[in-house]
């Protein structure tokens, strides 16, 4: 597995191996398939020339299949490298099932992370993208556009956002509306994702607190994630909570678990979630491995990657 920090077949349902598949039917066909597999029925000849000629249409179409095949297994059969975008909220779960994934096919992953909204950005270019993992909203835009394949889309989990102060400082009470804004007006610091980076969770936050009218009075004591290049937001947090540069912290909670020197309270309340933290996986237009990216989605909605999710705090579909 590699992890990597990052900064004119456009319909929705397109498939690099589309033609491969017509060449398949079509032996099936020459063959006289339906498609409830009955056979057409033969023109009468001689035994002995029928016999030559079902064992001609025979050899030959098993060619014609074969070869077809072999277009569409060259990858599944061989060691596939599948360069596959996360955004942060997903990267600790699925860099954790990463090597089981590895181990069982053979396939190799790059590893690029990066916000929701720089990942769109990319996928909505030419760069060649296997595996996407993406928030619904952007995620619905990229289908519409067609640079995603909606036929691949799997939905992965929803991802609350937490709330996790510097280990060995009191534990604020945040379980209602009113209690969760005491918490930040008494905080020396309150930290969450820049929202200018493109972050799912950022955005949300900034609006948040905006609608709870505490910009003014938040905005002078507020550290915002943004990680260089190749560094996570939860080692930002780390950092900033080693430092005591920061107090409380709001970030999805699966980052929230990742990061060091950090005690999550719980989750913010259920009137401030945000509705759309709900992560699918898919390939973009751009896939040049889509058996083998199939492959590693399908595996991502498994049932040892639900636990790994459960385990983070996220809810699986």
């Amino acid at each position: 597995m590699i992890v990597n920090g990052a900064d004119a077949h456009n319909t929705l349902d397109y498939q690099p191996e589309a033609r491969r598949l017509e060449a398949i039917a079509r032996g099936f066909q020459y063959l006289g398939y339906k498609g409830d597999h009955a056979v057409k029925a033969a023109p009468q000849r001689s035994p002995s020339e029928g016999r030559r000629g079902a064992l001609l249409r025979r050899v030959i179409g098993t060619i014609a299949i074969s070869v077809a095949l072999t277009g569409l297994s060259a990858g599944a059969g061989n060691a596939a490298e599948l360069k596959v975008l996360i955004s942060g909220a997903m990267l600790g779960a699925v860099r954790e099932l990463a090597g089981t994934f590895e181990a069982s096919s053979g396939h190799k992953l790059v590893i690029e992370y990066a916000t929701v909204g720089k990942i769109a950005d990319r996928v909505a270019g030419d760069d060649p993208i296997d595996v996407a993992i993406l928030t619904e909203p952007l995620f619905d835009k990229l289908v519409r556009a067609g640079k995603m394949v909606g036929s691949t889309t799997e939905q992965l989990a929803r991802v609350p956002i937490g709330l996790a102060v510097r280990q060995g400082v009191p534990k604020p009470d945040i379980s209602s509306v009113e209690a969760f804004k005491k918490t930040l007006l008494d905080a020396k610091f309150i930290t969450y994702s820049d929202p200018r980076t493109g972050d799912a969770a950022g955005v949300h936050m900034a609006k948040i607190i905006e609608t709870l009218g505490l910009a003014g009075e938040l905005e002078p004591k507020t550290r915002l994630i943004s990680p260089p290049p190749g560094q996570t937001g939860a080692q930002f947090m780390t950092g900033l909570f080693q430092r005591s540069e920061t107090e409380v912290a709001m970030a999805p909670i699966s980052a929230l678990v990742e990061t060091r020197g950090a005690e999550i309270i719980g989750t913010i309340p259920a009137e401030l979630q945000a509705p759309d933290l709900v992560y699918f996986a898919g390939t973009p237009w751009t896939c040049r491995q889509p058996v083998e990216a199939k492959a590693f989605i399908d595996f991502l909605m498994g049932g040892s990657a639900k636990a790994v999710y459960r385990a983070k705090g996220m809810d699986p579909s």
